[in-house]
This record gives C-alpha cells, structure tokens and sequence, in this order.
C-alpha cells in the first residue's frame, strides 16, 4: 500500500509523508497532546516520527501511519494509527489510534477513518481491532462505538494499558469487504 489511499469518498487515508509537519504542527492543540501524542510537539520530534513512519511502511513494519485527509484540497485533518504488535495485544490483534485536528472535529471524520483504518487491517491478516480510551475521553469512545467497537473492559495486570477501556471490533467480516 505505500503510497497508496484509502477513500470512502468523505475522507482519505494516505501514509503519513515529510510535507505533512506542518500541517500537524499547525494542528495540534490541548486535546491531541493529553489523549494521543503525549507531549507538545516539536518540528524536530514531528519530523523524525514521519520518517520512522516512512520506514515502517517502506518495510512493512508493524505501524502503519496514516494522515487523515478531508475536503477537496484532502488537507491533512488528523491521523490514525495503526500498531500490529504491542504491549496488551494478542496474536492477529491490531491497535488504533486516532486524532483529528479542532478544525476538523464534530463531523463523523475520526469514525470514518477509523472504519477505513479497521478495513486495511483486516485486509492485512488482522483479525481484531483494540481501541484503548482512558475513561476521561468520552469523545473517544464515542468514536469507536460508532466505528462498530464494542466495549471489553479493561485489560487485567497492572500494567499501563490497565488503566485504559478497551473496544474492541471482530474484522473477520471486514475482510471480504477489504
């Protein structure tokens, strides 16, 4: 898929690519650091992410970044993530993470992506798709709710996806649509 899209005619999914710092610089705020990003972002800490995302896709590495891309000109509107391996997931499961930029939030963008995103995954072996809120975000778990997520819980441990809710979307079925 490098260099490849996704579109469901609304929003387009494409890697995340050099010429899209700006833009997420530009873009983030409050929210995306508290929820997604962990930290305000710096030009030098948002260039090296894409180019590791660059990597990942050029080896078809376990994340695979992409920019989420609306209206017309498909101006960068936030990013879903993809993580086929990690802390907290089984075997042919998949984690999602998303964030749109304030501009772009309230208009079903985010759940669109996330549809596309559980889509790709599928296509790619993935056999469910996790999606970890913390339990302050309830604009998140609206998202996966909506995207066909239905919620699990929280992981057992004390380990720090622990503190998360999980959703969680069964992909067998996505795959003859992928």
């Amino acid at each position: 898929m490098r260099g490849g899209e996704l579109s469901d005619g609304v929003v387009t999914l494409s890697p995340l690519r050099g010429d899209d710092v700006e833009a997420h610089l530009a873009g983030e705020d409050e929210l995306l650091v508290r929820w997604l990003n962990g930290g305000a972002g710096t030009r030098e800490g948002v260039e090296a992410y894409v180019r590791h995302c660059e990597e990942q896709w050029d080896a078809a590495g376990p994340l695979r970044a992409f920019g989420i891309r609306a209206g017309a000109d498909g101006v960068l509107a936030g990013t879903v993530d993809l993580r086929f391996a990690g802390e907290g997931l089984a075997p042919g499961q998949v984690n999602v993470a998303y964030g749109l930029y304030p501009s772009w939030r309230g208009r079903g963008l985010a759940t669109r992506a996330v549809v596309l995103a559980a889509r790709y995954a599928a296509a790619e072996g993935a056999r469910e798709a996790v999606i970890q809120v913390d339990p302050e975000n309830p604009a998140s778990a609206a998202v996966a709710r909506r995207a066909g997520f239905v919620p699990r819980g929280r992981p057992p441990g004390d380990t720090a996806a622990a503190r998360f809710d999980r959703y969680v979307r069964d992909l067998r079925a996505d795959r003859s649509t992928a």
